[in-house]
């Protein structure tokens, strides 16, 4: 995920992946809070949207538009969803990479009713035609189709109901100023402390009919990446675990061990994330050490460990990007449990091996 992006090239499905895939999708449709009152987390959004909805039912007006930015996993969908059973309007789902030309729009906006929801996932990848359109009909409901080719082509203007659009996007720096400026409410969603993540896991084992005690949904919250999604899915790998291998019952020990059998570790870190550590740790002395030499050491790609596993790695503190290259913190070396090399006394040669690049070769 390049930073936050759901469609950044993976080398496998991984546990921790923030974004929804297969079953993902309909066991979250299954968990997903119905009203702001169930929703857990994002405090400061949640009350400033409780604004924004009840002052349009008390005008009878619809609300305004609404755009929700943040990493994948957090809610972006559920909140949509949310703003339609709030303002007891209908919804429509649809993309930004679906949307590849105006008269795509075009049919979707024409076919809305009064006060419909329309939500745009990934509005940043919308089309830039497309997005010409979406200004004149967020701010004048209202949309010029174009009848015909050449100097003979006509604009027929089209009025649209009032409805109201909900723009989520992963890379809200993408979105063009017009674009953005025409969105009544904007909302950054946050990572979610352990806390949150307990009663996100709590609320959910109760509607998938699994005991769970505070100290077993702390261990899952723990090493859950601030994310609800992957808290739900690490939830229902364990409570796996424990249906087979124990009483069914959700403890400390049991979630451990079970997270164990997954390989996601005490902090989040998977498969991908410690191979990249230990790499640049054992391999070349915690850097710094170029993107492509780190991936042929990797044996990955190098899309899939800038995009997929450096991002969690330098929010977590474990790594740091600089001009020279990528950097072990001091965080990384504890963590794996290593002793960092010693510097280059004054004056004296680098002992081999302390900057990794001699280590390759033996020297």
């Amino acid at each position: 995920m390049n930073w936050d992006d759901e469609t950044a090239p993976a080398a496998e499905e991984r546990i921790v992946g923030a974004a929804a895939e297969g079953d993902d999708q309909a066991v979250e449709a299954a968990l997903r809070p119905k009203d702001l009152a169930e929703f857990v987390g994002q405090e400061k959004v949640r009350q400033q949207l409780d604004l924004v909805l009840k002052a349009a039912r008390q005008r009878g007006a619809t609300a305004d538009h609404v755009l929700l930015s943040g990493a994948p996993g957090l809610g972006k969908t559920t909140l949509s969803m949310i703003i339609a059973a709030e303002m007891n309007a209908p919804i429509r789902i649809t993309s930004g990479p679906a949307i590849q030309h105006a008269g795509d729009l075009a049919a979707i906006l024409s076919s809305l009713q009064e006060g419909e929801i329309l939500f745009l996932d990934e509005i940043h990848r919308m089309s830039r035609p497309a997005e010409e359109m979406l200004y004149m009909a967020m701010e004048d409901f209202r949309v010029d189709v174009i009848v015909g080719k050449g100097p003979g082509a006509t604009a027929i203007p089209l009025e649209l109901p009032p409805f109201t659009l909900v723009g989520a996007t992963t890379r809200a720096g993408l979105l063009p100023p017009p674009l953005r400026d025409r969105f009544g409410f904007t909302a950054h969603m946050e990572f979610y402390d352990p806390a949150e993540l307990q009663r996100v896991i709590h609320r959910s084992a109760g509607l998938l009919d699994v005991e769970i005690d505070p100290a077993g949904a702390a261990e899952i919250a723990g090493r859950s990446r601030g994310t609800p999604r992957i808290a739900n899915r690490l939830l229902r790998r364990v409570r796996d675990y424990a249906q087979v291998r124990a009483d069914g019952r959700i403890t400390r020990e049991i979630a451990a061990a079970a997270l164990r059998v997954y390989e996601v570790d005490s902090r989040g870190l998977d498969r991908l994330d410690r191979a990249v550590l230990e790499a640049l740790l054992k391999l070349f002395g915690g850097g710094p050490v170029g993107l492509s030499t780190l991936a042929v050491a990797v044996g990955e790609e190098r899309e899939t460990v800038e995009e997929v596993a450096e991002p969690f790695l330098v929010r977590e503190g474990l790594l740091a990007r600089t001009p020279r290259g990528r950097v072990a913190t001091p965080a990384a070396w504890a963590h794996l449990g290593l002793v960092p090399p010693q510097a280059a006394p004054p004056g004296g040669a680098a002992r081999p091996g302390a900057t990794g690049q001699q280590g390759l070769f033996g020297t």
